[in-house]
């Protein structure tokens, strides 16, 4: 009877002594009671500045995604061409690698883990009625070796009943971003409609799939980057807004992969109009953003480009703790 009593003294000692609420010390309602992040934290908004910004070769003007992988930077066009290009850290091309047994609908982003590089092959934005949504999935081994392997998983949307021709850029079904974690594959789309995203799961299995509803959230902009620390709880989106303007958001110490129950930030990035496409990291505290060649003529002429940012002081101490 003691024994009972005190186990269950014990249970409610260890439920009280777990107080919720925001952890983070750099937002505006820390609570340093707290000991469990309930998701609730309320952040100032942030204006970032580039460390730098350079010029990318005229090769990659329309570069879509980024990773950071064996010393290099690797992006791609999103259309067509099925080149694969290394750059070093100021954006010049070190190394090109050709998938030459694939085909380039819209190569919209690229993802890796630790064995495997993914490219999306799902941009979705003209008629929003593709029916050849799929990821290419290439062991990084035989990638270096310039001889590919390649695995394709196919998939559509659990809740796209309609695929009639739309205008284009007027569907929530078009995909930009996506990352990778053990067994599962993460999309968040760009939804043209509500300037938001929603998260999708699939299986990371060759073979067609079925891309379950998740989560969706208020991005205010629209989403077309991912990079990922699954070992951190980390997120990065990249994206911009329906009238150019670039920003980041920021998901982290999160529980399981519930990548919505932890802090949630958005960030403005001081950039003039920029589309903004691809995100890498190679530290988890400074990240290379590529934007693409945007012609506007006679008001718009911006030139395709890879940037440097320093999240250091948002982030160093959480990934740090």
């Amino acid at each position: 009877m003691i024994k009972t009593i005190l186990f269950f003294f014990l249970i409610s000692f260890s439920a009280y002594a777990q107080i919720s609420g925001c952890t983070d010390p750099l937002s505006k309602n820390y609570n340093p009671n707290a000991t469990v992040n309930d998701g609730s934290c309320v952040y100032k908004n942030l204006k970032l500045k580039p460390q730098y910004s350079i010029k990318l070769s005229d090769s990659i003007k329309e570069t879509s995604g980024l990773i950071a992988f064996h010393d290099l930077l690797w992006t791609h066009n999103d259309d067509h061409e099925k080149t694969i290009y290394g750059l070093d850290s100021l954006g010049k091309i070190r190394k090109k690698i050709i998938l030459d047994k694939t085909t380039n609908h819209d190569w919209e982003e690229i993802s890796q883990d630790s064995t495997h590089l993914y490219i999306g092959d799902f941009g979705n934005n003209y008629s929003g009625n593709r029916t050849d949504l799929s990821i290419l999935k290439i062991n990084k081994k035989s990638f270096l070796e310039d001889k590919p392997e390649i695995e394709i998983i196919t998939f559509r949307f659990s809740d796209q009943t309609d695929l009639s021709p739309k205008k284009p850029n007027s569907t929530n079904f078009d995909c930009e971003a996506f990352i990778v974690s053990k067994d599962s594959i993460y999309l968040f789309t760009k939804q043209w409609k509500n300037s938001g995203t929603t998260i999708y799961t699939l299986p990371n299995t060759a073979g067609d799939h079925i891309a379950k509803l998740k989560d969706t959230f208020d991005t205010k902009g629209l989403v077309t980057g991912a990079t990922y620390l699954e070992s951190k709880k980390l997120i990065v989106l990249c994206g911009y807004s329906k009238i150019g303007k670039p920003f980041l958001y920021l998901l982290y110490d999160y529980k399981n992969n519930d990548f919505l129950s932890g802090n949630k930030r958005r960030m403005t990035l001081k950039f003039p109009i920029l589309q903004i496409e691809g995100i890498a990291t190679q530290d988890g505290l400074h990240y290379y953003l590529t934007n693409e060649s945007l012609i506007r003529k006679p008001v718009i002429n911006v030139p395709q480009q890879i940037h440097r940012i320093d999240l250091s002081p948002v982030l160093n101490s959480y990934l740090h703790k």
